[in-house]
């Protein structure tokens, strides 16, 4: 919602060239949504779901905080300021998401290192 809050306030201001990055990463979050929802992750095994989430979350918090600085600082119109206001929210929004995902990550990762070959052959 944030990304769709921000590219709005993009398409509004003098700024519309950085409209690009909340579209994108909007569809990508909506994708990911229904790939959870419609348990695709359960389907396809051979993607990894929480590295592709926690790629998406720290991709997310770099470009939202490089074009926020842009709009903020290069652009004097309202709708600009408003989006790069409403991008430092959501680099914060996806800093806390990217430490939930990485913690899903170290943990899943465990999971997998646990079925190795050099345990199975301590035992």
């Amino acid at each position: 919602v944030l990304s769709f809050i921000i590219f709005i306030c993009y398409i509004a201001s003098l700024a519309a060239s950085f409209m690009m990055a909340p579209l994108l990463e909007f569809l990508l979050a909506l994708f990911l949504f229904f790939a959870y929802a419609s348990k695709l992750n359960e389907k396809f095994k051979g993607v990894y779901w929480p590295l592709a989430d926690f790629l998406r979350c720290v991709t997310a918090a770099i470009i939202y905080f490089a074009i926020s600085i842009a709009a903020v600082s290069k652009y004097n119109d309202g709708a600009s300021k408003a989006a790069g206001v409403f991008g430092f929210i959501a680099t914060i929004v996806y800093a806390i998401d990217f430490y939930i995902t990485f913690n899903d990550l170290v943990t899943f990762l465990k999971q997998g290192s646990s079925d190795s070959p050099e345990e199975h052959k301590s035992e």
